[in-house]
């Protein structure tokens, strides 16, 4: 080939597109890919068109090689084309979320219990009373009012036998809650409890923001169970597959950490160089799932057992997450629920 056509192909003059990966290739609307090709920039240095289906999206930034684009409101799961030159590239299949309530505010991870309702909170600002706590949505995906007297409920957990806790960051309390949506205090005196969850000899783990995780035995006796640096907002808390818990909280810095801590209480740093990372959960194979920015891109970021990091869900305010039957997650924003198709199977503790 002569150099003055290497050069028009590098170039893009008259050149098809052709797109070879999309990364992450799943994302909420409003969240950003990356699309990687050939022949992806028009002539005249002119944007290109991306299509989710029927819904063009935004182009951030375009070159030959690649270009950023931001996943529209209306995008379903499908193909995404790029369109130059009157030319049409390859399809890639691309998963898009969809919605599942708004007006809510969490501020950890939802909940599902046996029946695969999912519970989720508005939280409210530190001190605010709102007139429902907890919403519940059940299988049709309809929402409706769940709980009501609780001051800024913020965590989650079901035991084995299908009993939810809430946690209340306003009072430092842990509420055991009837399926009616009556309560009554199970443990107090937790500091600014956030993050909660169960092992599998059923004790509670408490995340007391300001430094301290603490153990609830079944006959309720209180243990501080690890103490770590002071979190800016909340403590997430999920068990591994191997019994091990994992804890995120977020710090001042851009470049936090999640911890590992066993049974015993020793505390180790599992991986560092996460931005703000919140509520987290595992899959059946031991890979940890993280609602943080990874590289100043926010979403879901996957990190594997040996500590390898990787964006796999793109979405802005993401922060938590929940594995639901069918090979599917729920992803919580501050202000939505969406439900995703992943094809990976979730790890839930209290089953097995």
């Amino acid at each position: 080939m002569a150099i003055s056509e290497r050069l028009l192909g590098k170039k893009n003059v008259n050149g098809r597109p052709h797109i070879d990966a999309v990364h992450p290739n799943a994302a909420l609307p409003g969240g950003e890919i990356r699309i990687t090709g050939k022949a992806l920039r028009p002539l005249e240095l002119r944007r290109p068109r991306v299509q989710f289906g029927d819904v063009e999206g935004s182009v951030l930034i375009s070159a030959d090689d690649f270009l950023v684009a931001r996943v529209p409101e209306g995008a379903v799961s499908g193909p995404v084309v790029v369109s130059t030159n009157g030319h049409v590239s390859n399809p890639h299949q691309v998963k898009v979320a969809v919605p599942l309530a708004d007006n809510v505010h969490p501020v950890s991870n939802p909940a599902l219990d046996a029946e695969g309702n999912i519970y989720v909170t508005f939280s409210g600002t530190r001190g605010q009373k709102v007139p429902i706590a907890i919403f519940k949505i059940d299988t049709n995906y309809n929402s409706k009012p769940f709980l009501a007297d609780m001051m800024n409920a913020t965590s989650i957990a079901f035991d084995r036998e299908g009993q939810m806790y809430v946690s209340s960051r306003y009072d430092g309390t842990v509420y055991r809650v009837a399926p009616n949506g009556s309560m009554a205090s199970y443990a107090e005196g937790m500091g600014i409890a956030t993050g909660i969850a169960f092992d599998r000899d059923q004790n509670l783990y408490v995340g007391d923001r300001s430094g301290t995780i603490f153990k609830i035995s079944r006959d309720r006796q209180i243990f501080v169970f690890a103490t770590l640096e002071a979190s800016v907002s909340a403590y997430h808390l999920a068990f591994s597959p191997n019994g091990d818990l994992f804890v995120t909280g977020p710090t001042t810095s851009s470049f936090d950490c999640v911890y590992r801590i066993d049974p015993h209480g020793t505390v180790s740093i599992f991986y560092r160089g996460l931005g703000r990372p919140q509520g987290l959960a595992f899959d059946v194979d031991r890979n940890l799932y993280v609602a943080a920015s990874l590289g100043g891109k926010r979403g879901i970021v996957k990190i594997t057992p040996d500590g390898q990091p990787s964006l796999e869900v793109s979405g802005q305010n993401l922060v938590g997450l929940a594995f639901a039957p069918a090979r599917s997650v729920v992803l919580a924003t501050t202000s939505s629920l969406h439900r995703l198709a992943w094809d990976i199977q979730g790890h839930h503790l209290l089953v097995g």
